[in-house]
This record gives C-alpha cells, sequence and structure tokens, in this order.
C-alpha cells in the first residue's frame, strides 16, 4: 500500500490540492487520454437548484479560494508515484500529469453576488481532462463558501442591524471548515469572529472577551470581575451568567462598572449566555438603566439563529448583539448547499454541440449549451425585475424584453424602462488567471449593494416570493429541441 508521507498542515502554507479529486475524474481522464480525447473541448457549468431554508435566493462566495487552488494545480512527483501505485493508469497519462499546464477558460460571477437557482454561477471550458478534473474542487470550495455567507446573512437580516459575531470554531466541520466559515460569515455580514486565525489569515477582526472558566479561576464572581476590569478598563465586557444572572452577575457587574466610573473609565457590555435570553436580557435592562449604565450594551448567546434571533426580537428581547456559533458555521437546519457541476456542451471542429442530462425529475434537467447571464434592473428604482439565461453572446434589446417561464410558457412578461447587466466575468483565458480579485472588505460591500437591488418580498426568511429567472427564446429552444430529439429515440 502506497501512503504519501503529509506533514504537519501549516494553515499559511499555499497547499497543492490536485488529488483532491473524485477518483473517477482520473480514471476518465485516463480514458479519454487512451481513446483519442484528451484534446476534445468540452464546457461545463456548476449551478445549483435550490436555495437552503427555502430562500429564494445565495450570495456567491469562495471564487478567490478557487482562483487559489487553480493557480497552485500541478502534480508533484509523489502524485504520480502514488497513481502509478495504483496500477490502472498508463505511462502516457502519467507523463501528461507530470507536465501538467492548466489551459481552460473559466468564467464566474464575482463574489458577494446575489444568485439564483439554475444560474450559471462558474463555467469552465477546456480539454475534458482538465475540465473534468477539477469538479470536485470547484464544488467543494463554491458549495462550502456560498451556503456559510447565505446562512451568515439571514441570520444577520433577523439581528434587524444589530452587530452579530460568528463564534462557531470549536463546533465547525474542521479546522479548514472554522477559517473559511469565518471569511465566508464576514462577507455575509458579521462583524467579526472568534477565530483569531482568520483574521491573521483573511483580515476578518477577531473578537472575543472572557469565558465561564475565567470567572471559575476565582473564588469570588466579583473578584473576577474586577481582575478582567483591572487589565482592560476601557474594554470591559463582563460575562454575567456562570451562576445567577439576575442575583449575583449582574449585581457584581454593576458593582464594577460604579468602581471603573469612579477612575474614570466606563463598562463595555454583558454577555448572556444561557437561560430565558428574552426574560433575561429585558430584566437587565430595566436594572442596568435604573443604575445609571444606558449605555452598557447586552450581548446574546447560547445556540442561536435567524429563526431563534427573529423570534426574540418579536418578544422585545433588549439585546444589542449576537454571537452566533454552531448554527451559522455549519448552517445546522440546511448543512448542504447542492451544487451541480455538468457538461453542457463540446466542441466538434471549433462548432459548439449542446448536451443534456435528461431525468424523470423535472428540476434535475440540465440547460444546455454555453451562456450568459443578464439582470435586468427598473430604471428609476434600481430594483432587480429578473433574470435571463441567455446563449453566449446573444443581443439582448434595449427597448424592451419579453420573458417567458421555461417550463409554463404561458406565463409570460414584457420587461420596459430597464437596464442590463451580464454577470458572468472572464477569470481565465487560455489557463492564465485574468481577474483581480476584490478585498475582503470590497466584497463585504457589495453584498450590501446587491442585497438593496432585490425586493423585500424577495428577501424576507419566511415564505419569500420566487425571484424570475428565465431562458431566452434561443436558449429555450435548444433544450426544447434535445428534450424532444432524446424523448423521441
Amino acid at each position: 500500500m502506497y501512503f504519501k508521507k503529509v506533514s504537519i498542515m501549516k494553515f499559511t502554507d499555499n497547499n497543492n490540492y490536485t488529488l483532491l479529486a473524485d477518483f473517477y475524474e482520473f480514471t476518465m481522464g485516463n480514458g479519454y487520454f487512451e481513446n483519442g480525447m484528451k484534446d476534445e473541448i468540452v464546457h461545463f457549468d456548476m449551478f445549483f437548484r435550490s436555495a437552503p431554508d427555502d430562500a429564494s435566493y445565495v450570495i456567491l462566495s469562495g471564487l478567490e479560494q478557487l482562483i487559489e487552488y487553480l493557480e497552485n494545480l500541478h502534480f508533484d512527483p509523489e502524485d504520480i508515484e502514488f497513481l502509478r501505485s495504483k496500477g490502472i493508469f498508463s505511462e502516457e497519462f502519467l507523463e501528461y500529469l507530470a507536465n501538467f499546464e492548466f489551459e481552460c477558460d473559466v468564467r464566474a460571477i464575482p463574489e458577494g453576488t446575489v444568485v439564483f437557482p439554475s444560474e450559471p454561477l462558474v463555467t469552465v471550458r477546456g480539454p475534458a481532462i482538465q475540465a473534468q478534473m477539477i469538479e470536485t474542487m470547484v464544488l467543494l470550495t463554491i458549495n462550502h463558501q456560498t451556503m456559510i455567507t447565505t446562512k451568515a446573512n439571514r441570520i444577520c437580516k433577523a439581528a434587524a442591524g444589530r452587530p452579530v459575531t460568528e463564534f462557531g470554531s470549536r463546533r465547525a466541520q474542521g479546522y479548514s471548515g472554522a477559517n473559511i466559515g469565518a471569511r465566508a460569515a464576514y462577507i455575509g455580514g458579521c462583524n467579526g469572529s472568534a477565530n483569531t486565525l482568520a483574521e491573521q489569515l483573511y483580515g476578518v477582526p477577531a473578537l472575543g472577551t472572557m469565558a465561564h472558566s475565567w470567572v471559575q479561576m476565582f473564588d469570588e464572581e466579583i473578584d473576577a470581575f474586577r481582575a478582567y476590569a483591572k487589565v482592560y478598563p476601557d474594554s470591559c465586557f463582563l460575562l454575567i451568567d456562570t451562576y445567577d444572572v439576575l442575583h449575583q452577575g449582574l449585581p457584581n457587574a454593576i458593582q464594577v462598572f460604579k468602581e471603573l466610573r469612579e477612575q474614570g473609565h466606563e463598562g463595555r457590555g454583558i454577555r448572556i449566555d444561557s437561560g430565558d435570553i428574552a426574560y433575561l436580557s429585558k430584566a437587565c435592562r430595566k436594572i442596568l438603566d435604573e443604575a445609571g449604565f444606558p449605555d452598557v450594551t447586552i450581548m446574546a448567546s447560547n445556540s442561536l439563529d435567524e429563526y431563534v434571533i427573529e423570534d426574540l426580537l418579536k418578544q422585545d428581547a433588549q439585546v444589542d448583539s449576537f454571537g452566533v456559533g454552531e448554527r451559522l458555521i455549519t448552517s445546522k437546519s440546511h448543512p448542504v448547499f447542492g451544487g451541480v457541476y455538468k457538461l453542457v456542451a463540446r466542441e466538434e471542429e471549433g462548432e459548439i454541440i449542446p448536451t443534456i442530462k435528461i431525468s424523470e425529475n423535472v428540476s434535475k434537467i440540465t440547460t444546455p449549451g454555453v451562456k450568459d447571464v443578464y439582470r435586468f434592473y427598473d430604471k428609476e428604482k434600481g430594483k432587480a425585475l429578473a433574470d435571463v439565461i441567455a446563449v453566449k453572446g446573444e443581443d439582448v434589446p434595449e427597448d424592451e424584453y419579453e420573458i417567458f417561464h421555461p417550463l409554463f410558457t404561458w406565463k409570460r412578461k414584457t420587461l420596459k424602462n430597464y437596464e442590463v447587466r451580464s454577470l458572468l466575468e472572464d477569470i481565465y483565458i487560455d489557463g492564465k488567471l485574468v481577474y483581480e480579485s476584490p478585498s475582503l472588505e470590497e466584497i463585504r460591500e457589495k453584498v450590501q449593494r446587491e442585497l438593496g437591488t432585490l425586493w423585500d418580498e424577495t428577501t424576507r426568511l419566511n415564505s419569500p416570493q420566487e425571484y424570475i429567472v428565465d431562458l431566452s427564446p434561443e436558449l429555450w429552444t435548444i433544450k426544447d429541441d434535445l428534450l424532444k430529439k432524446h424523448n423521441s429515440n
């Protein structure tokens, strides 16, 4: 049995993930090679069929990490030796891999963009071996971060402007999930993360104060609070639920805040991590105000998500900020983002031949061909009206455009007085990177701009209105013709 010796991971290393691929990507690649098809040009789309948590949209993220992977795509000698040890790959194929050079065109919708089901998020054109080989990492990278970014945004929406800090590292799906998840959560709207490494790696603000163990290290809770206040007099944030919130924790916190005030400092806040958050926060707020500390804020944590937060605020909970852990970093209510990667076309002597995957499950029937995605905006209000998936290069009228439902074609609407934006951008041309990734802050700001273009009916947490994503007449005809062709056989 052959094993590759792996050193202890250094998170800052530029790791080679070329073999992080489903094994069929190599068996198929070898098959293409052996059948004289290594130079066959194909087109793949990455898209999703439905949004998590019955939402209408998701927020795309992960493109920067996909670029990092593609920039480091190569086979080390030990990778070749490992594949050789499997005993099923030709030496010619292994030599091809040993001298591998990425040659694909890649287009993608930029990070921070609001996207909808069926739209191509990433498109890949290139030799069949290469386009197939990157399938797993395209899906892994985009699926995970898009899922966490979207979940974070839902939670932040429920918080209604109150800061949300990501607290989930200890229950993330591994260290990579913790680090990348913190990045995704920040893009989605969180103000920072408890994960210190996430700031070093990505610039996500690292935030935190104390745990219950700090209080337990002292004989008396008030001594723990005084010791913390002595070290951090201008940022004193106290965890008050170690023993008893209302009869011990809060009175001790108020006493320490009074002592700080006498020294010329002001207490910052308290955190409640257990119990009835709605009741306790209201009681704490009343007591703090009466004690002369109306500016001391209240933070809540403990198994929160958008549904719990929404419910707390409906109960008039006096919470100024939230710490959200496992239910964010794992997207616990919907922990799988169902992005897929499908062949949509191949080329023969430069001619594009659309391909289709047909299923008895209508939602799994793919849309063939090489595509563009256009978003139509109301000129006066700046709101998104509809998206249209069209044949790449297809002309879009500037004055009016009739859209129709791809399945229920009698559902039609004529768009007027609009502006149109093409969503897909070139990332790689002939294997060369042509795209400059924006900063994390720029991506984060883009999310807010994008959400501002959606109607409230589309963004509501419960039973949102479905956003219109239609096919152009030309693309619909291509799909319909292929369906008829294969159904007649």
